[in-house]
């Protein structure tokens, strides 16, 4: 039986057991009074609520435009997506954006952030040696747009890079390397392999600077490296002080050499100059012996004897086939001589020595004559 058959059942709109069909008009009426009650006026007119409804739609479009306005601070930026499209990145300043028609997303790009491995890991060195290392790694953001569209966890991202860069630049290294020495260098070398990944990935991140805060053996053979550390330690410090000594001795050693160089120099110059000097003087005592060869002679002969006999205060004069021996006190032969002429040299002038020299060619001469007569007879 259908249920608008009479006594067929019940009536689907909720109406009792009656015969007909629903009454549409008095549906219709029942929604238009829920929607009065709705506008807040109560029950009147058919039309009454809804002449708050433009005061209502106001409100919400002044909250929804209040909601838009945000403020980018100078040390920030904000990334803006429409409809999760990137539309721009703006910067400092006071901005609007439609909510829930453009997301804005604040990065603060020159903060500088780090991230440090918390726990220690192990690595193998290109010596085949376990090293213990522990790193900061200091950073801030170069891309707003590339830090929040392109990689969903970009610190996420840099914590696998980090330990891939490292794991990477310490086995290419030596275990003293990475302890003690080229510890620096392992930072300088990491930090550049990290920024290639990260350039890779598209992150955004600009990596400042990778310090290797600790670096240490396993705890098995730390003791062996301690000692290894200190002896090298003593050794630099050996080093310095060979160092030191040679910066002291090595100019003093120099200034000698310069100084025996400047004497040698100057006794060449000098040693040149009395040769030449001897070569000009022996030229002009050959052109006057040729040109006076008697009178050049005994001119030799007399300076010859004079230089001699300055040098000297007695001259003993052995003449030849005789027994007389002249004996000529030079020191005392000079007139007004000192007092104590007896203890000093006599200088005599070149008339004086002249003199003498006469006296004594005179007396050899005579000598010779008289010699000469005794073999005659």
């Amino acid at each position: 039986m259908a249920w608008n058959e009479p006594g067929g059942g019940k009536d689907p709109w909720g109406g009792g057991q009656g015969s007909g069909p629903p009454d549409l008009d008095e549906a219709l009426k029942k929604l238009r009074e829920k929607f009065g009650r709705f506008g807040g006026m109560g029950t009147g007119a058919p039309g009454s609520g809804l002449k708050f409804l433009p005061i209502v739609v106001v409100v919400v479009l002044v909250i929804w435009a209040l909601a838009g306005i945000y403020q980018v601070d100078e040390k920030e930026r904000a990334v803006v997506l429409r409809f999760g499209k990137f539309l721009d990145t703006v910067g400092p300043g006071l901005h609007w954006n439609p909510p829930l028609v453009d997301s804005v997303t604040v990065v603060r790009v020159t903060e500088e952030r780090q991230f440090q491995n918390d726990s220690r890991d192990l690595m193998l060195t290109k010596d085949e040696n376990i090293v213990d290392l522990q790193l900061v790694v200091q950073y801030n953001i170069a891309d707003a747009k590339a830090f929040v569209l392109n990689v969903k966890d970009p610190e996420f991202s840099l914590r696998h890079a980090t330990n891939s860069a490292l794991r990477h630049v310490v086995g290419s290294s030596l275990l003293d390397e990475v302890i003690s020495i080229g510890r620096e260098q392992v930072g300088v070398e990491v930090k550049e392999r990290l920024q290639r990944y990260l350039d890779v990935y598209g992150t955004g991140i600009l990596v400042v600077k990778v310090n290797i805060q600790d670096a240490k053996p396993p705890a098995e053979v730390k003791a062996a490296y301690d000692d290894v550390i200190k002896a090298r330690e003593d050794q630099e410090r050996v080093v310095s002080e060979a160092q030191s000594y040679a910066n002291g001795i090595i100019p003093e050693a120099r200034g000698l050499a310069q100084r025996i160089i400047e004497e040698a120099r100057a006794y060449q110059s000098r040693v040149v100059a009395e040769a030449e000097g001897e070569a000009m003087r022996f030229n002009d005592l050959f052109a006057a012996y040729r040109d006076a060869p008697e009178v050049t002679r005994q001119r030799l002969y007399l300076d010859t004897i004079e230089s001699v006999m300055s040098k000297s205060t007695k001259v003993m004069v052995n003449v030849k086939d005789g027994n007389n021996i002249f004996y000529l006190p030079l020191d005392k032969t000079g007139a007004g001589a000192p007092a104590d002429s007896a203890t000093q040299p006599a200088r005599l002038n070149p008339a004086q020595m002249s003199t003498i020299v006469d006296e004594i060619v005179n007396r050899l001469r005579s000598q010779s004559s008289t010699t000469q007569r005794k073999e005659l007879r």
